[in-house]
């Protein structure tokens, strides 16, 4: 049985854990609210870039815009992004096992895949695994900052440049889409080539009533060629956002838990320790007693 020194030396460990976790959990609120803002302002301009940019793709032949052509089964980039920290709770270890999961299920018949890892855990967890192909690691793109668009800007122009070159054929983005503090969903999408999403709530034959000549200056080919690479910026920022917010959300619930975790560990020691203490009184009571009926 612990001496009543080490009960109290590990109440004492506990409750200074149980503030680093508290502390923590505010400072992921407080993170979370103007990551989750960010996120509901730029989602309605994501879903009007995929509305406009469908609407001009009725117009444009995609064997005219590289980004628009659809290429053949041999190697695809998967685009991974995670953390650069943990105690977040299994948001690090989900998203790298879905990642995972959709290269060895190999549904879409590619013939390999290689990694972009964006985040520190991504790459943690997945280059130990064998068969995992990782082309380039980047850390501390968001860390605590805020994300910005020049940073998602250049990385969509990296991707462009990839897939452009020839080097592959088609490019998957996998993240956590935030969709409350204790929910994160599970994404994967096809990023390139693009394939304009449908206009929402509608059936396909209410689209192409809806499809209105327009005039276009100079011309829908050369407008639809400066929208692609811009809707890939704006999908990766938004990703970004998406991956934060989920990120401060589940930081925010496993630091939540943890404290709770620690106030019933303590109530725990401390009974023990009151136990402990009332156990080396009675002994010394015995003792006092044992001695003084010696005596007599």
């Amino acid at each position: 049985m612990p001496s009543l020194k080490d009960i109290k030396k590990r109440i004492s460990s506990v409750r200074n854990t149980r503030q680093i976790t508290a502390a923590m959990k505010m400072v992921s609120a407080a993170k979370l609210r103007r990551a989750q803002d960010a996120v509901t302002a730029a989602r309605p301009y994501s879903d009007k870039m995929q509305e406009v940019l469908w609407r001009l793709a009725q117009r444009d032949s995609s064997d005219d815009q590289p980004l628009l052509a659809e290429r053949g089964s041999d190697k695809a980039l998967v685009v991974l992004i995670t953390a650069d920290r943990g105690l977040c709770g299994g948001f690090n270890t989900n998203i790298s096992k879905t990642a995972e999961r959709f290269i060895r299920e190999n549904r879409n018949g590619f013939a390999s895949y290689e990694l972009m890892l964006i985040g520190r855990k991504g790459n943690d967890y997945l280059k130990r695994r064998e068969g995992m192909k990782i082309l380039k690691v980047h850390e501390h793109l968001v860390g605590s900052s805020q994300v910005t668009y020049p940073t998602a800007a250049l990385l969509a122009q990296e991707i462009i440049e990839l897939y452009l070159s020839g080097g592959y054929d088609s490019v998957f983005l996998v993240y956590n889409a935030f969709r409350s503090v204790m929910v994160q969903d599970l994404t994967v999408k096809q990023l390139l080539p693009v394939k304009p999403e449908e206009v929402a709530g509608q059936d396909q034959q209410d689209q192409h009533e809806q499809v209105v000549d327009y005039l276009y200056e100079p011309s829908a080919g050369e407008v639809l060629e400066q929208i692609l690479p811009k809707n890939i910026e704006v999908q990766i920022f938004r990703a970004l956002l998406e991956s934060v917010a989920a990120e401060h959300g589940a930081r925010m619930t496993a630091m939540d838990s943890a404290s709770k975790n620690a106030s019933e560990m303590i109530k725990k020691l401390t009974l023990q320790y009151n136990r402990a203490r009332q156990a080396a009184i009675t002994k010394e009571l015995m003792e006092i007693i044992s001695g003084a009926e010696s005596i007599k």
